[in-house]
């Protein structure tokens, strides 16, 4: 009797993942933002969503809950239910840089998600104040050494992507330009318009309109590649300098395996779409997703590198 009791159990245990992932999605799904609106991980998370919305037949709703850098809308995440029914579109901030400097986070950065796919990854343009008289980074670099201490630039916020891509520029080139932080990309590049600050990292598609305009220059990107013909990477004149801001999609860890794999199904063939792809490179993002193992492998590389570089800059949490 106990063996047949056993043999049913075992049964049930396999019939019913299967037909949870059958009926998956029953109801709508909530996509975690955690950052305002109008940024450039909130646009990707809504072409995402919409992509999702009609790939699975339910509605995404892409939900903002920004604050601290993005840590709450991820502290968030980690805390819900892992049913598939709220996922966390992360980035490096929140989901790598943060938890690589913060030892009492309400979430681990890899034991409390189940990654899924990659979205979409993007470099950051070096931008400077068009009164600034330097055109190359080489020149930027040879300028900041003639005046220490003297350049500023802005950044989105305390431990953000824009705020360590100027610590990597003054530890690789050995300068000195000051990081002063604003609440968010709109008044750090406001910063830079009104002059308040000389540098920035800025969005292509943000900076671009004021680089046509002669307001800024555009001197190179931070991506290991070029984007643009005429526009250098910071790499080719600091070797092993890159920066990227990457979006991609995480559960809640213990999410069911059958849901984990259907989201990555939906979300690579949501990637794959040329009318998907073409919307994300409108944000000057390129499309890109992977397998969970190779996402994970990120997050884990990207905590390191950053470990490092806040640990030589003494920089700490707000």
């Amino acid at each position: 009797m106990c063996t047949i009791v056993i043999a049913l159990c075992a049964a049930l245990c396999v019939l019913i993942p299967n037909a949870w992932s059958q009926s998956y999605p029953a109801k709508s799904i909530r996509l975690i933002v955690p950052y305002p609106p109008g940024g450039g991980v909130d646009a990707a998370g809504r072409i995402i969503g919409q992509a999702l919305t009609e790939q699975l037949g339910q509605q995404v709703i892409v939900d903002n809950r920004g604050g601290a850098t993005g840590r709450i809308g991820t502290e968030m995440v980690a805390k819900s239910p892992a049913d598939g029914y709220t996922l966390l579109l992360g980035s490096g901030a929140p989901n790598a840089v943060i938890p690589s400097v913060t030892p009492k986070l309400p979430y681990d950065a890899i034991k409390s998600f189940a990654p899924i796919s990659l979205v979409g990854a993007t470099d950051y343009t070096l931008v400077v104040h068009f009164s600034l008289p330097v055109r190359t980074v080489k020149q930027l670099i040879a300028f900041a050494r003639a005046h220490p201490g003297q350049l500023t630039y802005g950044s989105s916020g305390i431990l953000s992507n824009t705020h360590l891509a100027g610590e990597l520029l003054n530890q690789l080139a050995k300068i000195d330009i000051t990081h002063v932080a604003y609440k968010g990309t709109g008044p750090a590049l406001m910063s830079l318009l009104t002059g308040e600050t000389a540098v920035s990292f800025g969005g292509g598609p943000a900076a671009a309109p004021h680089v046509k305009a002669n307001r800024l220059r555009a001197l190179a990107t931070t991506g290991s590649k070029r984007r643009a013909p005429d526009v250098p990477t910071i790499s080719e004149t600091l070797p092993g300098y890159e920066v990227t801001q990457w979006y991609g999609v995480l559960a809640p860890a213990g999410t069911p395996h059958d849901v984990l794999d259907r989201l990555h199904k939906e979300i690579v063939r949501a990637i794959a779409n040329p009318k998907i792809a073409q919307q994300l490179a409108n944000l000057d993002t390129d499309p890109v997703s992977n397998t969970p193992e190779a996402f994970l492998a990120l997050i884990k590389s990207e905590m390191e590198k950053w470990a490092k570089v806040t640990q030589i800059a003494k920089i700490k949490p707000e």
